[in-house]
């Protein structure tokens, strides 16, 4: 196997970009499967034999989260003892095959059965497990925000794109487009994202072991914690935004309006907060503050009025701190990880994301339904304030620096 050394220095090397670019996109993908049939998915079921049950239109949109949350586990165990690429190979065809059995469409238990498909590819603890073999921990906050943005921009991308590719291709034509690129992300993977050297499994280690090990650290808890409820807050918000934007006056079909100015400018706004994390003070206390700054998003928003231009104020605050959020917590994990353990230990993290968009869109349904955006408000702020009083007791260790060889 080629290696290659990276040196030291103030930027990220040719292979650090490169794996940082090609990796991102490949999380990117993952993440365009769960977001971009939310906007359209339930007027789609209404088509369907046993679509009219709203319990399984729900399930079939939750269940792709679910399957994810259980299965990063032994994802990212796998990836440690059998190395990342076989592992995110295995977990694309998943992806891809069950996104053709959705395609169907001849039954809503056709459509649950291929989002489960969707979500047995749990490979988003390999992706990141990889990231950090492939670039240094002076550049990780650097790569970390590169998927966190790409987090953000599939999200604001699929409720753009989400009503037009309806109308266009149908949702059976989103699901074959979604599951030709991931075949796509097959290739990139082979191609283009370089390889490292397979550290061997420590003999006499077992995955109960790491695992029980990375599910108790008190500090890799506090971040798995962190984003089982980011991802919560995100899922139950936009139950409430689009309907909000809705009865503000701006027609479905404009609220991208709303969206790209707000992504565009959230990713600016964020990058102080990502720049220089090298040094552990600096890295907490940007990770504090933009947990801060979501919070006071949150509870500003009852205050706001309800007009277009008030919601968007609240979303810039909103996504400049869950981007850089998004970067903080993924660095913070593979910092502390140990790391012939990492990918358990990402595993482990990448569980609770899933599991929290589960329980966010879940429980934003019930709360919206019953008081509306003040319900989903009240359960953000405890989940925020919760995570902010835990996070306070965070350590973080100095980055690995040196050379690596990759």
């Amino acid at each position: 196997m080629h290696k290659a050394v990276m040196p030291l220095g103030d930027r990220m090397s040719p292979v650090e970009l490169r794996s940082a670019l090609s990796l991102s996109g490949i999380f990117g993908l993952r993440m365009l499967g769960m977001f971009v049939i939310l906007p359209v998915f339930a007027i789609y079921a209404e088509g369907l034999p046993g679509g009219d049950n709203l319990t399984l239109v729900g399930f079939a949109i939750g269940i792709y989260g679910l399957t994810q949350s259980i299965l990063q586990i032994p994802f990212g165990w796998w990836s440690d003892r059998y190395g990342r690429k076989p592992v995110i190979y295995i977990g694309l065809v998943l992806f891809a095959a069950g996104s053709f059995v959705a395609a169907l469409g001849i039954h809503i238990y056709v459509v649950i059965i291929g989002r489960m498909l969707q979500g047995a590819g749990a490979i988003s603890a390999a992706v990141m497990a990889m990231t950090a073999d492939l670039v240094r921990d002076d550049h990780r906050a650097k790569a970390m925000a590169m998927i966190g943005s790409t987090i953000g921009a599939t999200f604001a991308l699929s409720l753009i794109l989400s009503p037009w590719l309806n109308r266009v291709i149908g949702v059976p034509g989103i699901f074959v487009m979604t599951g030709v690129l991931v075949l796509t992300a097959i290739w990139v993977v082979y191609a283009l994202v370089p390889d490292v050297p397979e550290h061997p499994h420590p003999p006499g280690t077992r995955g109960l072991e790491q695992f029980v090990r990375a599910l108790c650290d008190p500090q890799l808890a506090r971040l798995n914690y962190g984003i089982f409820a980011l991802q919560a807050v995100l899922m139950a918000l936009f139950i409430a935004v689009p309907l909000d934007l809705r009865d503000a006056g701006l027609a479905v079909d404009h609220h991208w309006q709303v969206y790209l100015p707000v992504m565009v400018g959230s990713f600016v706004l964020m990058l102080p907060a990502i720049m220089g994390t090298m040094r552990p003070q600096r890295l907490k206390a940007m990770y504090i503050g933009s947990i801060a700054l979501t919070l006071l998003a949150q509870l500003a928003m009852p205050w706001l009025e309800r007009g277009v231009w008030s919601i968007a104020v609240f979303l810039l605050a909103f996504f400049t701190g869950f981007n850089a959020l998004e970067a903080h917590l993924p660095t913070l994990v593979t910092r502390i990880a140990p790391g012939r353990a990492r990918g358990v230990a990402i595993g482990v993290f990448s569980s609770f994301q899933f599991l929290g968009a589960f329980f966010g869109a879940t429980a934003g349904g019930f709360l919206y339904e019953r008081w509306k955006t003040g319900g989903i408000v009240i359960l953000d702020i405890v989940l925020l304030v919760i995570w902010l009083v835990t996070a306070l007791g965070t350590r973080v260790p100095e980055a690995r620096g040196g050379q690596r060889e990759v």
